[in-house]
């Protein structure tokens, strides 16, 4: 495993509601892992989740309570990558601010960076 390096700011708003999730989901002791996937309007889309095993080439972090595990292959596309929980008369939600991002799709959730466009898909 690397050694410890921020890849992601996760807010407190945020690492509240995904240390809610754990305990509501028996998750506690597993690991947050943020990834990149292929696919959205856009070409790229970001994914979480819980994962019980970190691997050889993860970056690993801890803000929250929360270890926060991130491929090598994926570091670069989410440096600096913000992820913030916020709350509205219409209910709440994850929002993912990525400074690498020069495009987005309406969902919010499918980007493309200048040196990585993914496998976009039509969106309906």
């Amino acid at each position: 495993m690397t050694s410890t390096k921020q890849i992601i700011e996760v807010t407190q708003a945020a690492g509240f509601h995904i240390n809610e999730m754990m305990e509501h989901n028996e998750e506690q002791g597993s690991f947050l892992r943020v990834v990149v996937n292929g696919g959205g309007c856009s070409g790229l889309s970001y994914g979480m989740h819980f994962d019980k095993e970190k691997k050889d080439d993860d970056f690993e972090d801890v803000q929250h309570g929360l270890t926060i595990l991130v491929s090598r292959e994926d570091a670069p596309i989410l440096m600096g990558t913000k992820i913030d929980y916020k709350q509205s008369l219409m209910g709440g939600g994850f929002t993912i601010d990525n400074p690498n991002a020069i495009a987005s799709c309406g969902c919010g959730t499918s980007f493309r960076t200048a040196k990585r466009e993914g496998t976009p898909e039509i969106c309906e």
